[in-house]
C-alpha cells in the first residue's frame, strides 16, 4: 500500500490561514533584492506566500508582513506592482 503524498502547506501573510502551497502566490525576494510575484514557485530567493486575492495582499501590506518576512523595507511602488501583477494574473517579471 502506497502512502498518500503529503501536500505542502504554507501560511498566507494576509489572512494568516494555512493553505495548500499550490493555491497561494509566492512573493519572492531575489538574491539581488528585487521583490516580485512568482506564479510558478520556481524563482530563486526567499519566498513568502499570499492568497491570490487583493484583500490578502492589502492586509499583508497594512500589517507590514512582507517587511518582516524579508527583513527589508518595501517601497510603495513594489506593492503597486504586486497588485497589478495579481490583477493581470500574469508572470510580469
Amino acid at each position: 500500500m502506497q502512502k498518500p503524498r503529503k501536500i505542502p502547506q504554507r501560511q498566507c501573510l494576509g489572512c494568516r490561514e494555512m493553505k495548500n502551497k499550490r493555491d497561494l502566490i509566492r512573493v519572492v525576494r531575489s538574491p539581488q533584492g528585487e521583490i516580485s510575484l512568482d506564479f510558478k514557485g520556481k524563482k530563486p530567493g526567499r519566498g513568502a506566500y499570499v492568497c491570490p486575492a487583493e484583500e490578502c495582499l492589502k492586509k499583508a501590506r497594512k500589517s507590514r508582513a512582507l517587511e518582516r518576512a524579508f527583513d527589508t523595507a518595501i517601497p510603495p511602488e513594489v506593492y503597486e506592482a504586486l497588485e497589478a501583477q495579481m490583477r493581470d494574473g500574469g508572470d510580469g517579471a
